[in-house]
């Protein structure tokens, strides 16, 4: 869907068909040593857009020093204390994430609008569904309408440098209420399931909605909120996008589940080559097959890629075989192959 173009530091969101990844830190952002190490890793592996929790003063002033020492842009988010989404916007934050469930002062929202303003830095309201603002009952219509409301006080302030967001932690809410907001507002959207879990739940709940939302072209910017290292953030909502065909230079890996046909020890190679491969920035489809009688052709559409024999494997291209290789070198072969293509 068409949308507001919004820019965030340098990286535009919105008006474009890019969707941006962002994660979080769960560090302290008063510990600028410890937050700006995992913003670098979080780059490192792909995260454009990073944010950080604003719980007290004392992190909002770290927002300048941090800054100094990453290159993605900084988002800011508060929650209940409006003081501290002005000191951050003092302190040069990118953007500014609200939920206007919890901050009712509508004079403090409207100096955080206006210093935003000055400044051109967006603000996203965030809409979560277990904090909307007492008088609206618990549905999707009822997030639409928190939203509303917010924007009637940035829009009256001729502000339109805006995100939205509407999560939940069921995914099927999520898909409901971005798709009113997708056809309500002309704003960029933040997709994301919100409280969805560990690796596992995440990771199921989150391509569940967002993957339904990105294949009808919704949706700007995307986190996949896990509890756990938040850089497994950032490598399944890569493969999410690559999956929608959003992205295109992250690589793929293909292997089969095995079977009793398998004569050699696949799945540490499996396991080696995915932390190799979550390392590059590569438009490389790897095969990691069990059975030389049908590998190469179930996975002739790979790039390159290996099949099991006794003790050994077969590396093929393109469905075409080109040698044998004792197991040891597995590795060590694929590696070499792909850093050549």
């Amino acid at each position: 869907m068409q949308t507001r173009p919004v820019y965030v530091g340098g990286v535009q969101i919105g008006g474009q068909n890019n969707v941006v990844i962002q994660s979080m830190t769960n560090t302290k952002t008063k510990d600028v040593e410890a937050t700006v190490s995992q913003i670098k890793r979080l780059e490192d592996a792909g995260c454009e857009i990073i944010r950080v929790a604003i719980l007290d003063m004392e992190d909002a002033k770290a927002v300048s020093a941090i800054k100094k020492q990453i290159s993605i842009p900084l988002v800011c988010d508060i929650h209940f204390n409006p003081d501290l989404a002005l000191e951050a916007i003092r302190q040069g934050t990118d953007k500014i994430r609200l939920n206007p469930g919890n901050i009712e002062n509508e004079d403090k929202i409207r100096q955080i609008v206006t210093a935003c303003k000055e400044r051109k830095i967006p603000i996203r309201i965030g809409i979560n569904a277990g904090s909307l603002n007492k008088k609206y009952t618990h549905s999707e219509e009822a997030m639409i309408e928190s939203a509303k409301d917010h924007l009637r006080i940035l829009e009256a302030l001729d502000f339109h440098d805006i995100c939205l967001s509407f999560k939940s932690s069921d995914p099927l809410e999520c898909i409901k209420a971005y798709e009113l907001a997708s056809n309500t507002f002309p704003y960029p959207l933040h997709l994301g399931v919100t409280e969805a879990g560990g690796l596992l739940d995440s990771t199921i709940k989150s391509s569940l909605a967002l993957g339904d939302l990105l294949l009808k072209g919704i949706g700007d910017t995307i986190r996949i909120s896990i509890s756990d290292d938040p850089v497994e953030e950032v490598k399944v909502a890569k493969k999410l996008l690559r999956a929608c065909r959003l992205k295109s230079d992250v690589p793929n890996l293909i292997s089969c589940p095995t079977c009793g046909r398998i004569q050699y020890d696949m799945l540490p190679i499996v396991r080696q080559m995915e932390d190799y491969l979550n390392g590059i920035n590569k438009n490389v489809t790897v095969a990691i097959m069990g059975c030389p009688v049908n590998g190469p052709q179930e996975a002739s559409r790979a790039d390159i890629g290996v099949a099991g024999g006794k003790d050994q494997a077969i590396l093929f291209k393109k469905g075409q075989i080109v040698k044998a290789i004792p197991q040891e070198d597995v590795i060590k072969v694929l590696i070499e192959e792909i850093e050549k293509m």
